[in-house]
């Protein structure tokens, strides 16, 4: 499974909800995405970022993964935080982004079954980054206009 990078137009398209109906395919779409995030190495990745059009996030903090179908942010605290990110679809650059430290998402684990994860910290920033994955939103797109500019002139030298 090849996870596409930056200037992909695919990772710019919004993905669509999935049904119960979806769940078979869903468990091979979670292992293959998995292994597609730790090989990469990285410690989230959405289906849009390997040309899956489905609202489907992994994740993996301190050895505990996590798949979440239809991820939705319910809250977002008022407290912000800005931290540096990568992203496996911009291999090598980080870019300071804010984002709320703490969130609540609602959503269904890969067998249909609903979930509420309420993350803060690097949890919370993760589940917000790839659930931008999920909207057509990247990292290039949260950050300050100087920031961005520099951030792409330095990642379009590095691909050079």
């Amino acid at each position: 499974m090849r996870i596409l990078e930056y200037p992909d137009p695919g990772l710019k398209l919004e993905a669509r909800e999935l049904d119960k109906e979806s769940v078979r395919h869903l468990r091979t779409l979670v292992r293959r995405m998995t292994r597609a995030m730790r090989d990469a190495p990285g410690i989230g990745l959405a289906a849009t970022q390997v040309g899956v059009q489905e609202r489907v996030i992994v994740y993996e903090i301190d050895d505990e993964l996590t798949a979440l179908v239809n991820p939705r942010i319910v809250y977002a605290s008022d407290e912000c935080a800005v931290e540096e990110e990568g992203c496996l679809s911009f291999p090598g650059l980080v870019v300071p982004i804010e984002r709320p430290v703490r969130v609540v998402c609602d959503g269904a684990t890969a067998e249909g079954e609903p979930v509420r994860i309420e993350a803060d910290d690097l949890t919370a920033r993760v589940i917000q980054h790839e659930i931008d994955h999920l909207d057509g939103v990247l990292i290039i797109d949260r950050a300050e206009p100087d920031e961005r500019k520099a951030a792409l002139k330095r990642y379009r030298q590095e691909r050079l």
